[in-house]
């Protein structure tokens, strides 16, 4: 591990302070600067020699951690607030059951006791390549090149990569949050702004090293959920190695409404563990607007989210395996019958 600055803020100004500061005054860095919650990601990267920060700003005493429910009947997540404290929320599990279920599904509960839900927007991908300081990887060492393109590939995007960078986001919670169309606040040097959630995160594009589109010393400050209930029809359905603490090889978050003739009057579908970023086919969700959900629907929707999905040998059984995966997700939606998070067989 690097030797680095510790600072500890006590409110958001002085930590946005703080970052601002010793980005100025560092030497040209990556990763000059990272703010400190959890650390249950960034200590093992530190650790390794992956995350090699100058300064660390120790936040975990700003008044962030509040769940609480908002004017317009939506729900704000403090950044601050963990991972175990939003999945037991009262009004998660009652209005927002997929955010819950995507949460349990995924680490331990020690890990999610320890982890914000600020810290797990800003996670970083699980490619063993990212880890391994020995291998050539972009993310890690931008032009260093790609050393998965032509590697070991089963864990890797079939969506949305590029010559750059094939890495997964490995997220299960941004999954879900970008099905219910969340919105991170964040502020930094310039003040306070918005994300919706799935403008959040990017494509690696020729950038693979930008996991998201936070600016220059900016904080996530919280996350707001928008009002409805939306417990009826969801499913959050995850398919990994083994049926415990792995992170997905795809997964899916679906919430819908229909109304009284049975018909969709709101689809929204979101993948994880395919691309870079939760992924999300906007006129895919559309075709199931106004018509009565069936499997030839769920098909064609499934093949329009996959338009364009490109394998890499080792990873070419994802495409099929996603296919089925929304077919059943958006079954199991549809009858109200959603996947377990502690009964993991597919249901």
């Amino acid at each position: 591990m690097n030797r680095f600055d510790y600072e500890r803020a006590s409110d958001v100004a002085q930590a946005v302070g703080l970052a601002d500061r010793a980005m100025a005054n560092a030497a040209e860095s990556a990763a000059p600067v990272r703010f400190l919650a959890g650390g249950t990601n960034l200590v093992d990267l530190m650790k390794e020699d992956v995350e090699c920060p100058h300064t660390l700003i120790d936040v975990n005493r700003l008044p962030l951690r509040a769940i609480e429910e908002l004017p317009d009947g939506g729900l704000r997540l403090g950044a601050l607030a963990t991972n175990a404290e939003t999945a037991d929320h009262p009004v998660v599990r009652a209005r927002y059951p997929v955010l819950s279920s995507a949460i349990l599904s995924g680490a331990t509960r020690q890990l999610r006791n320890a982890a914000t839900d600020g810290g797990n927007l800003n996670q970083r991908t699980r490619c063993c390549y990212f880890y391994d300081t020995a291998t050539p990887c972009n993310k890690r060492t931008p032009g260093a090149g790609c050393g998965a393109i032509g590697g070991f590939t089963r864990m890797h995007a079939i969506l949305g990569a590029s010559e750059h960078c094939v890495a997964t986001n490995p997220s299960d919670m941004a999954v879900a949050l970008a099905v219910l169309d969340a919105r991170v606040r964040v502020t930094g040097p310039q003040g306070e702004r918005t994300i919706p959630l799935l403008d959040y995160h990017r494509l690696p594009g020729d950038q693979p090293w930008r996991d998201n589109n936070l600016a220059a010393a900016e904080l996530v400050t919280a996350v707001d959920l928008p009002p409805g209930d939306f417990s009826a029809h969801y499913t959050y359905l995850k398919l990994r190695d083994r049926l415990s603490y792995a992170f997905a090889l795809v997964s899916v978050a679906v919430v819908l409404a229909r109304d009284d003739a049975g018909r969709c009057t709101d689809v929204r579908i979101a993948l994880g563990g395919v691309a870079h970023k939760p992924w999300r086919v906007l006129d895919a969700e559309a075709l199931l607007r106004a018509n009565a959900p069936d499997r030839a629907l769920f098909e064609q929707v499934a093949a329009r989210m996959l338009d364009g999905a490109v394998g890499l040998g080792g990873n070419d059984f994802k495409i099929e395996l996603a296919r089925r995966a929304i077919v059943r997700a958006l079954e199991q939606a549809a009858s109200g019958r959603p996947q377990s998070h502690t009964d993991k067989r597919i249901a």
